[in-house]
């Protein structure tokens, strides 16, 4: 059955967005190219999109004929202001951005472990305020939350774990109910993989898994371009993998015994130990990823010593995790993320992809993720720029 006139219009409108979104300022005649549509019916959709503040004449193309052809359109930045947050158990992160994902503002604050509830929340309400009020804006429209932990499919929400702050939880209502914005949250590693789908080392793939290594590890699965979350949106809880090389096995209250005593960063640290391999601390990152990046600098220039085995050791748990996953779920691609992840870059990738090739007669990719921590809070901006255009960009109720 045909669509209807209002239908056509809200879906060519969406499609017009989306183009000045990806493509940035086009004339009306790039977008009749783009589109297919008539020239009338561009003529017709600029028109809407404009009286909706949506969309405005950001220039000229530079064709030497003036006319409604030459004037470039663009979406309006400033319709909408977004925040984006990345909690951690050691603090928070965020950035304010306009409605194309300038950043205007950025900070961080760090929250003591013994922090209680409700202080720990007013201090991360107060940073995304003050960091608002930098940027100049009075107003959010849509708050992207990445956090640990699983999100609830029903309700989306943070479920309860006892291995986290009960902050994390209460958080999203407080910044609610104080800011009157849209709040949305979701697991870090998924944003991640968002991120690293979008702007970072899986633009060109449809399939892929990334494993965040990062103070704990997981993973996200994206098929078919569709991230997958699981009946109780545990999907990618890889810490929990039952490998062997531990001294027992994980429970329902504890990943203690799984893939993540191997290959989290407690267990790197005390690995690259037992190499000798040591660095100095970095501020707000792993000390595992300090002692991947000190080693993968050290075995450059050389394919043996303590650098280069604690390395191979380390490839070899990545592997042993990353192969379980392959042989479920035939990714073609494993992006290894985190702070972890980056430090090893192409080398520790490099290692992991050899000893998958023995591991696995499924032929898979393994990259190195390009955004590092700071793909978390990428992914939770992407995610709240989309949330706000799907509701600005929606045809009105009748």
């Amino acid at each position: 059955m045909p669509a209807s006139p209002s239908t056509a219009r809200a879906i060519n409108d969406r499609l017009a967005l989306r183009l000045l979104q990806q493509e940035g300022p086009l004339t009306a005649g790039e977008l009749k190219q783009l589109t297919g549509l008539s020239r009338p019916s561009v003529a017709d959709l600029v028109e809407r999109l404009a009286a909706a503040g949506l969309i405005g004449v950001v220039g000229e193309s530079g064709e030497q004929r003036r006319g409604p052809n030459a004037r470039l359109y663009g979406i309006v930045a400033d319709r909408a202001h977004l925040a984006a947050l990345d909690v951690r158990t050691e603090g928070v992160s965020v950035v304010v951005a306009d409605l194309l994902g300038t950043v205007l503002a950025e900070a961080s604050v760090p929250i003591a472990d013994e922090t209680d509830t409700a202080p720990a929340v007013e201090q991360a309400v107060a940073l995304v305020e003050r960091t608002a009020k930098e940027a100049g804006v009075e107003g959010l429209h849509t708050v992207g939350i990445g956090a640990p932990g699983l999100i609830d499919p029903a309700t989306g929400e943070l479920r309860n774990s006892s291995g986290l702050p009960e902050w994390h939880r209460r958080l999203a209502a407080v910044l609610q109910e104080r800011l009157q914005a849209r709040v949305v949250v979701e697991n870090e590693t998924n944003l991640a993989a968002l991120a690293e789908q979008r702007d970072g080392a899986a633009r060109d793939r449809e399939t892929f898994v990334l494993l965040w290594l990062g103070h704990g590890i997981g993973a996200a699965v994206v098929l078919d371009g569709v991230l997958r979350r699981g009946a109780s949106g545990g999907t990618g809880e890889i810490g929990f993998l039952p490998v062997p090389g531990t001294d027992g096995l994980p429970s329902a209250t504890g990943c203690e015994g799984g893939f993540h005593s191997l290959a989290g960063a407690a267990a790197i640290a005390e690995l690259a130990r037992r190499y000798g391999v040591v660095a100095s601390a970095v501020e707000h990152e792993p000390h595992a990823a300090a002692l991947v990046r000190e080693a993968v600098s050290r075995a450059s220039g050389s394919a043996s010593g303590p650098a280069s085995e604690f390395l191979d050791a380390l490839a070899d748990r990545v592997a042993l995790g990353a192969a379980s996953v392959i042989a479920v779920l035939d990714p073609g691609c494993v992006v290894l993320s985190g702070e972890i992840g980056r430090a090893g870059g192409e080398v520790l990738a490099a290692r992991v992809r050899d000893r998958l090739g023995r591991m696995t007669p499924l032929p898979t990719e393994v990259r190195a993720g390009s955004l590092g921590g700071g793909a978390v809070l990428r992914g939770a901006l992407l995610m709240a720029r989309d949330g706000a255009q799907d509701e600005l960009f929606a045809p009105p109720e009748r």
